[in-house]
């Protein structure tokens, strides 16, 4: 794909651009694959020491060069990012009612229901689609114990302002940060930090996920990134049960453990993240380029972080353009492009959140017409520019009509 990822050169070359094939399903994202061959002595490893879970050294391995990758102080790896969600609340032993978004995938507050706590939604910001800290004195109530922000798209919460308001109230903060792998901040053009310095450095604790829809995955799996040694060592208690040693419970634990086989892809993965993301970097400027100007639609934020990871392309479908977001949705499905409603319908529509503070319609104004409007794009790193045109005619094509 031609381009500069940091938004450069223009695309159109001089002779006919290339066209994906028809008959080519593409779907919102696809997952990235280390190569088999790397994979075998990994496996052969495994089999040769018998040892599949608890602790491997595959384990250990990915723990440490995630630390280093990601400039964290302590990791955590988890089976799943749910899991580790639910981990991370036990840990901080919340009660209560969490503030958090109504615009998130739905594990967010199934987490925090399956603990026994009140999700309060509260709405979000229309640039970043986070969680606005304007709307978070009206969700306070005595009964608060945390917030829950999620980095949405790869865009960072305003981290500086959520932690000034949980200071001021006495909450904890727990990021669900599975948007928000490889992000990395910066210093604006005036030298000072962007709100956006690491960002699974902020809060009490952060989350991620390593699903096979994220930039880097484990087929499944997740991890709870933490302050110190000493926070870390109680979340790894609380992945296995509880145990302190082989005769000692000390906590109400769960199985949460990372296996062998999950943590050797991990390993694989990490070394390819930086040339992966210049090839979505890619892909988003071709999209960038191609939908400029094209009236009702509003392209994603130009990212302000140093690196941004590029796992979602959100376009808002307006009502000036031809036609509405959902019948868009339907003309590139019905053309092979099964672009997704990320997300749709709100957290706070789902039957058993109807009920639940802040839900109501018209406390949700942001999220509710951004849930209405976004359409995520495909976007991975094996998405050519041939496939970006693709996309874009079909896009073109409904705007005529």
């Amino acid at each position: 794909m031609s381009g500069d990822p940091g938004g450069g050169s223009a695309l159109p070359p001089a002779s006919p651009p290339p066209v994906a094939p028809a008959d080519k399903t593409l779907y919102v994202t696809r997952p990235d694959l280390p190569p088999l061959d790397e994979l075998l002595p990994a496996l052969q490893a495994i089999w040769h020491s018998h040892q599949l879970t608890n602790n491997g050294p595959f384990h250990q391995r990915l723990e440490a060069e995630l630390c280093r990758f990601l400039d964290v102080p302590a990791l955590s790896l988890f089976c799943n990012g749910t899991i580790a969600l639910l981990a991370a609340i036990q840990s901080l032993g919340l009660q209560g009612e969490v503030i958090t978004t109504p615009y998130s995938f739905v594990a967010t507050t199934h987490a925090l229901r399956w603990a026994g706590l009140t999700p309060v939604f509260a709405d979000i910001e229309p640039d970043t689609f986070t969680l606005d800290p304007q709307r978070l004195e009206a969700a306070l109530t005595p009964r608060t114990s945390a917030i829950l922000p999620v980095h949405v798209y790869g865009h960072p919460c305003d981290h500086a302002a959520i932690q000034a308001f949980a200071d001021a109230h006495g909450l904890k903060v727990l990021y669900d940060s599975a948007h928000a792998f490889g992000v990395r901040g910066g210093t604006g053009p005036d030298g000072h930090a962007l709100r956006q310095a690491n960002l699974l450095r902020q809060g009490d604790l952060a989350v991620l996920s390593f699903h096979a829809t994220k930039v880097f995955n484990t087929f499944e799996g997740g991890a709870v990134v933490s302050a110190s040694r000493d926070a870390k060592l109680q979340i790894d208690r609380l992945k296995n049960f509880g145990f302190v040693n082989e005769v000692t419970v000390d906590a109400l634990g769960i199985n949460g453990k990372m296996n062998e086989l999950q943590a050797a892809v991990g390993c694989l993965q990490l070394p390819r993240f930086d040339a992966l993301n210049a090839r979505r970097a890619a892909a988003d400027v071709c999209y960038r380029q191609l939908l400029a100007g094209v009236p009702g639609l509003q392209l994603p934020p130009q990212p302000t972080v140093a690196v941004h990871n590029h796992g979602y392309f959100p376009l808002q479908v307006t009502p000036a353009f031809g036609c509405s977001r959902d019948a868009l949705y339907q003309r590139l499905r019905e053309a092979g492009i099964l672009a997704r409603r990320y997300f749709y319908p709100l957290i706070s529509d789902f039957p058993m959140y109807t009920a639940m503070p802040g839900a109501a319609p018209d406390n949700l104004p942001v999220a509710r017409r951004v849930a209405q409007q976004v359409l995520c794009l495909p976007l991975y790193a094996e998405l050519d520019e041939a496939d970006c045109r693709r996309v874009v005619q079909v896009i073109l094509n409904a705007a005529a009509g």
